[in-house]
């Protein structure tokens, strides 16, 4: 068995200060880390946002209700004969304007006219018969009173005098019947208007009541629209509205609320209105789709402001600009106009308005105006 080794002092002293060494070295490095870091400069001040405000023009409004509906016809109408025939001639064409009166298109009149000529010639006839069983009954009459005729030959003769003047009359309606018959041969418009559908050729037999032209008056247009039952009491018949195409930029504030029906529509439980809108530049097209803004009371002072100044988060309101801060106001929207303009109500007048607000303003926010 080996004889256990002894460290030697000086061992001993060089581990003991390596170790304490080491401690000090470890406590430097928790103090440093438990120092408070620098402090950093302090951030320049945030300038206030740039806004760009506007001025409200003042006009004159009333409270209004949009509603869309379909343009029609004043009036419209499938037009054909009343009596059948060879379509013979068509004197006008799709689109064309006509007034009330002008031949649309005519029948063969051949035979008509035959029938004619033969109702002339029995009223002819029939005119000579009356003519002369008239003198023999007056003739009779005179010879009855002298004695020279019975007096139920002066009756006979007065009888047949009697049924010759009827068959004349027979007669003479038979011709009425005839000409009226060729007259309607004849085809006219019955009013003013543009026409939509006409033949396309001729030589065609048509039968009576058959619809060969489509006519329509097209100078006014009816829109057909409907309003809640609690807007009812509010719309007058005779009031102007705004009416604007849906498909075309074009419109018209000269459209009077025509007529507004005592009853509603049972699917729909709303009440049926129709306006009146003048037409005769022909700027609407009739059958297609419209907005009217109808007027719902008196006019009053109301203010123009761009769309782009109106936001609808929370309700309608504005941004005004005040003392260097935005305040909200609520503002009631009473029409929008094709332009890019809003017409609306508010408790004062709006003189610098924030045109594109963004959602970033809130009550208070300091601003910069451009």
């Amino acid at each position: 068995m080996k004889p256990t080794r002894k460290p030697s002092a000086v061992r001993v002293i060089a581990a003991a200060g390596f170790a304490t060494a080491a401690l000090s070295w470890s406590a430097c490095q928790k103090a440093d880390a438990s120092a408070s870091p620098p402090a950093k400069p302090a951030s320049a001040a945030v300038a206030p946002p740039t806004v760009k405000v506007i001025a409200a023009r003042t006009v004159q409004a009333a409270p209004s209700e949009p509603v869309t509906g379909t343009l029609f016809p004043a009036q419209g109408l499938m037009v054909g004969f009343e009596v059948g025939g060879r379509l013979a001639t068509v004197k006008v064409a799709k689109g064309q304007v006509v007034k009330k009166g002008d031949v649309l298109a005519q029948l063969d009149p051949e035979i008509a006219d035959a029938q004619v000529a033969q109702a002339e010639a029995a009223v002819a006839a029939a005119e000579a018969a009356s003519t002369m069983a008239a003198d023999v009954a007056a003739r009779n009459e005179k010879l009855q009173q002298q004695g020279g005729v019975s007096d139920l030959q002066n009756r006979t003769s007065g009888a047949n005098a009697a049924q010759a003047q009827a068959q004349w009359l027979a007669a003479k309606a038979q011709l009425a019947q005839a000409r009226a018959a060729r007259r309607r041969h004849d085809l006219r418009a019955p009013f003013d208007g543009t026409l939509i559908d006409a033949p396309d050729q001729v030589g065609a037999t048509v039968a009576p009541g058959t619809p060969l032209f489509k006519l329509e008056r097209l100078d006014t247009l009816i829109m057909r629209t409907t309003v809640s039952e609690a807007l009812r009491s509010r719309l007058k018949a005779g009031s102007r509205a705004r009416v604007e195409s849906v498909g075309a930029r074009v419109s018209t504030d000269e459209a009077e609320v025509r007529t507004i029906l005592p009853s509603a529509d049972p699917a729909t439980r709303r009440v049926p209105v129709e306006l009146a809108v003048p037409n005769a530049d022909g700027r609407f097209v009739a059958h297609t789709l419209a907005r009217a803004v109808l007027s719902l009371g008196e006019a009053q002072d109301a203010q123009v402001l761009p769309s782009t100044a109106l936001s609808a988060l929370n309700g309608d309101h504005v941004w005004v600009v005040s003392s260097g801060e935005v305040r909200r106001v609520d503002v009631q929207v009473l029409e929008r106009r094709e332009a890019g303009e809003v017409v609306v109500l508010a408790a004062a007048p709006l003189d610098a308005v924030v045109d594109h607000p963004t959602p970033a303003l809130s009550q208070g926010t300091r601003v910069s105006v451009k």
